[in-house]
């Protein structure tokens, strides 16, 4: 299934909420944010990609009161509870969680290391509730990672790693942020940490017009939202048996 227009409607309403917590910064402030702080902490501006997901959910035919993107605090093992971004909890078994990031310039470097550790962290905290009992009757529940990057010479040129006394993985030298996020949602399908990961990259300028592209179609919307919609649509047909 083609989900372009979809993606892009989502792409748009994040760039034009971006822009407008920033503008409303500067006017409050009279100063620009450091950082683009503002419109990281401002929040709401993922929502067009949550509202997105939530629409596939209803189609593949799970009623709208079994997703969640409010109440979506779940037990963990490590740390008593985690919120979600979007949570599916059907006849009181938990089907899927999933988050959903941006990474906007002009910080990459720690930025990243927080996102990676961020998600390892979430996801290996739900997984050992879950292997603990913690969700039974719940089978195993989807996790999905979605990141949009911003598509900047920032993000998508080489940089240098350090190794002062080992030598990194060679996939890791002389690549850009980029790879590293395409090598990451690689590794975190690979090592089952998560059933779905995304990565999306856009820039301001073609994202207020809805342009975005997928660097890899193993992690493209349309092969996540497949996965999710599949484990959804298995789930709805059976609750009608």
């Amino acid at each position: 299934m083609d989900y372009s227009d979809r993606v892009a409607k989502a792409v748009r309403y994040f760039w034009k909420i971006r822009t407008q917590q920033h503008e409303k910064q500067e006017a409050s402030t009279g100063k620009k944010d450091a950082g683009n702080r503002s419109a990281v902490t401002g929040g709401k501006h993922l929502d067009g990609f949550i509202k997105l997901l939530t629409e596939l959910l209803s189609e593949a035919g799970l009623p709208d009161t079994t997703i969640h993107t409010t109440a979506t605090t779940l037990p963990g093992y490590f740390r008593p509870t985690k919120n979600w971004d979007l949570v599916v909890v059907v006849d009181g078994m938990l089907l899927a969680s999933i988050e959903f990031k941006a990474h906007i310039g002009p910080s990459f470097g720690n930025n990243f290391n927080n996102r990676v550790e961020e998600a390892l962290g979430n996801s290996t905290d739900l997984l050992t509730a879950y292997r603990e009992g913690k969700f039974k009757p719940s089978q195993r529940p989807w996790l999905g990672w979605l990141m949009l990057l911003e598509d900047t010479p920032k993000s998508t040129a080489p940089v240098r790693v350090d190794e002062p006394h080992f030598e990194v993985f060679e996939e890791f030298k002389k690549t850009s942020y980029a790879k590293r996020y395409e090598l990451f949602c690689e590794r975190l399908m690979r090592e089952r940490l998560y059933d779905g990961t995304c990565l999306i990259l856009s820039d301001k300028t073609g994202g207020l017009k809805g342009k975005f592209r997928e660097p890899n179609a193993e992690f493209s919307f349309a092969t996540f939202a497949t996965s999710l919609s599949a484990h959804a649509m298995a789930y709805a047909k059976l609750r009608k048996k």
